[in-house]
C-alpha cells in the first residue's frame, strides 16, 4: 500500500471514530440554572456548538435539583445539566464530556466544582488544571484532568 493510500485510510477511520464518539453523545440537554446567572446562558451556548439542542430551565430552587441530581456536597458549581442518562455539573469542558459517552461508566455524572477561570462559558485564561471529578450516590472521586 502507498503512503498516500495509507494516509486516506487512517485519516477515514479516525473520522469515523470521532463520529461514533460524537454519534453517542445525546442531541437534547435540560441546563437548570438560577435566572440571574449569566455564565450558565454562555455554557448553554457552548453545548449548542458542540451540536446538542440546549433547554435552559431557570429556578431559584436550584439546590433542590443538585441534591435530586446526587451532587455530593462540596462539589457544586453554578448549573447542572442533564444530558442522557447522565448529570454534568458545572463548566465542564466538553472533551471531559465527550470522554464520559465514550467510556459510558456506571456513574451519575461528571462535575467541575465552582467556576474555574477559563472554562466554557468562564471568562480568563485557565489557571491550573481542571480536575474533573465523577460521582455516584452523593460521593466524588476523580475522573480526568484537563
Amino acid at each position: 500500500m502507498n503512503v498516500t493510500l495509507t494516509r486516506i485510510v487512517a485519516s477515514s477511520l479516525l473520522m469515523l471514530m470521532t463520529t461514533a464518539v460524537q454519534a453517542a453523545i445525546p442531541a437534547n440537554a435540560k441546563l437548570y440554572k438560577n435566572p440571574s446567572c449569566g455564565c450558565c446562558d454562555d455554557y448553554a451556548e457552548h453545548l449548542e456548538r458542540q451540536g446538542i439542542e440546549v433547554e435552559i430551565i431557570e429556578t431559584q430552587a436550584i439546590g433542590d435539583i443538585k441534591e435530586s441530581a446526587g451532587i455530593p456536597y462540596g462539589q457544586g458549581s453554578c448549573h447542572t445539566t442533564l444530558l442522557g442518562d447522565y448529570v454534568i455539573e458545572g463548566h465542564v469542558p466538553f472533551a471531559a464530556i465527550e470522554r464520559l459517552f465514550e467510556d459510558q461508566p456506571d456513574i451519575d455524572g461528571i462535575g467541575l466544582a465552582g467556576m474555574p477561570s477559563g472554562t466554557p462559558g468562564m471568562p480568563g485564561p485557565q489557571q491550573a488544571p481542571y480536575e474533573v471529578y465523577r460521582f455516584s450516590e452523593g460521593k466524588a472521586t476523580p475522573y480526568l484532568s484537563l
